[in-house]
């Protein structure tokens, strides 16, 4: 019996699902993760001053780094001339929801749900059902 191209697209987005619950269920066993609301973990790098609160329309100035769990790096601002400037509410909802929880010059690893970054659909180099992970420095928000 064959197997239709489809049915192994499928399965392979299934497995790859799969893999990427897994990864975050182990991540979440560390002693050193922390949780935010929607799944979303993370761990500190270095703390920062504690001051300033991102609100939902704040604009924030990042550094960055975006990987999958395969360590395939798909966006890393720290290889530009300079950081990001974004507006809160145009980010992916992980992003949003760490973001509110930093401070001025916090440095964390999130880990992201897919269901809280690209969801079920591909994204440029980022597959289907992927668990995003940023380091990110938040130098200042605006």
């Amino acid at each position: 019996m064959r197997t239709s191209t489809r049915s192994k697209d499928m399965g392979k987005k299934q497995e790859y699902k799969l893999i990427n619950e897994e990864f975050l269920h182990n991540i979440s066993k560390k002693d050193s993760i922390k949780t935010l609301p929607h799944g979303i973990f993370y761990e500190i790098i270095k703390e920062g001053s504690g001051e300033g609160t991102v609100q939902p329309r704040s604009i924030v100035i990042c550094n960055y780094r975006g990987s999958l769990i395969s360590g395939q790096v798909f966006d890393d601002s720290w290889q530009k001339p300079t950081p990001e400037a974004f507006r809160l509410n145009e980010l992916i909802t992980g992003l949003q929801i760490a973001l509110c929880a930093m401070h001025k010059g916090d440095s964390w690893r999130i880990y992201i749900p897919y269901q809280e970054g690209y969801g079920s659909k591909r994204n440029a180099d980022i597959p289907a059902f992927s668990t995003l992970i940023f380091d990110i420095e938040l130098i200042n928000i605006a």
